[in-house]
């Protein structure tokens, strides 16, 4: 009697990765980690057998598709391709220590497959708050700046070894900069503790930077500040930030801009504001101000029978933006000042002016009597 076996049929790999056949290898190794995060036996202890099914389905279908032959095996075959019973290459193995390296990688700063870390590291970004007048922002200006900064050691080169001598390959990790380390089933590859995922040991220390390769220091920098910088504005110094590791890349500087509180203006953009007080026979009859500018005096016309709250503009009397467009304007809010310590004559004449304006009614303050007319239709609503 023949005995009849059935083979459930794998699933396609792209599919398992949930990319097309068309993936380029980052999108393939980046779905992947994705993946096995989500799919990780330690992440699914409601199912893990399930969960490690998957896992260990992902782990092949990644092998297969990562590697250039076998992808091309596997698109012109299909699984008969890359099946180890029909004579193909099965990844093979189901230890997780791999799938460990390529999803842990990054974060501790190893790879897998046996691939040697790199020691090089580049230098931190460092971050400068430079206050400003709004003169400067808007005009430009140079500024000189002093950093406290971590630069490459003279002594010692950035080896941080002692001169004359060098760092030597560490005992722990054999230069790798990665240990691995055994938990049961599973084997976790971290930092090495021994070189701190240098991969090198420093027996005799440098006397000025005590072996780290890199000391700090004072940098005075001069600072081109482009004309039309506003708050929150930042400026990229390149390669003036921290000293690089391992000879590193030095890290940026980012000045960032925060423009002064000004005692006239008050700038939104583009446009300025300021505040004009004037007299209150100015508002009557009228009458010309002198009013600042970042460039100087203009003249500003008040018409006569001005309100308080009126506001003037000023074209072009603003702000060039830093990033190109048209100059803004200054707009100017004009607020009617209250004669104060008036003299007995003075206080019998505005006395005599109220007088006067009283028998003009609605004519000399429409304002004030359409407020007052409203006040009293509202109260008769409530009384009636």
């Amino acid at each position: 009697m023949l005995a009849v076996v059935y083979v459930m049929a794998k699933e396609d790999f792209y599919k398992l990765l949930g990319v097309d056949k068309n993936a380029s290898e980052a999108e393939i190794k980046k779905s992947y980690r994705r993946k096995a995060m989500k799919f990780h036996p330690d992440r699914n202890t409601d199912d893990p057998e399930q969960a490690e099914k998957k896992f260990k389905q992902i782990k092949e279908a990644y092998e297969i598709l990562s590697d250039s032959k076998k992808r091309a095996a596997y698109d012109q075959f299909g699984h008969a391709g890359v099946d180890q019973t029909m004579g193909g290459g099965h990844p093979g193995g189901d230890n997780f220590s791999d799938i460990f390296g390529d999803v842990f990688g990054d974060i501790f700063g190893g790879g897998g497959g046996g691939r040697r870390r790199s020691h090089v590291q580049a230098g931190s970004d460092l971050r400068y708050n430079l206050d400003l007048t709004l003169e400067e922002a808007v005009g430009g200006t140079e500024a000189t700046v002093i950093v406290p900064v971590l630069v490459s050691c003279e002594e010692c080169k950035g080896s941080g070894a002692k001169k004359g001598s060098s760092p030597v390959t560490c005992t722990s990790c054999q230069g790798q900069g990665q240990v691995r380390m055994q938990q049961g089933f599973f084997s976790v590859q971290q930092t090495c503790p021994t070189c701190k995922g240098t991969g090198k040991q420093i027996k005799d220390p440098c006397r000025k930077c005590y072996g780290q390769g890199r000391v700090q220091e004072n940098k005075t920098l001069s600072v081109k500040v482009p004309a039309g910088v506003d708050t929150g504005d930042r400026i990229r110094l390149a390669g003036e930030g921290e000293a690089g590791i391992n000879g590193g890349p030095s890290g940026d500087l980012y000045v960032e801009v925060q423009v002064k509180t000004h005692a006239i203006f008050t700038r939104d953009g583009a446009n300025l504001y300021c505040e004009v007080p004037i007299s209150f026979p100015t508002a009557c009859i009228g009458g010309v101000l002198d009013v600042p500018t970042l460039t100087g005096k203009v003249k500003l016309k008040i018409p006569a029978e001005t309100q308080t709250g009126k506001l003037f503009r000023l074209r072009g009397k603003g702000v060039k933006p830093v990033r190109g467009g048209a100059v803004g304007d200054l707009l100017c809010r004009v607020q009617i000042e209250t004669p104060v310590r008036l003299t007995k004559e003075q206080k019998a004449l505005v006395e005599k002016l109220q007088e006067s304006l009283s028998g003009g009614g609605k004519h000399h303050s429409p304002q004030e009597h359409s407020w007052t007319d409203g006040v009293k239709s509202f109260f008769d609503k409530l009384t009636g």
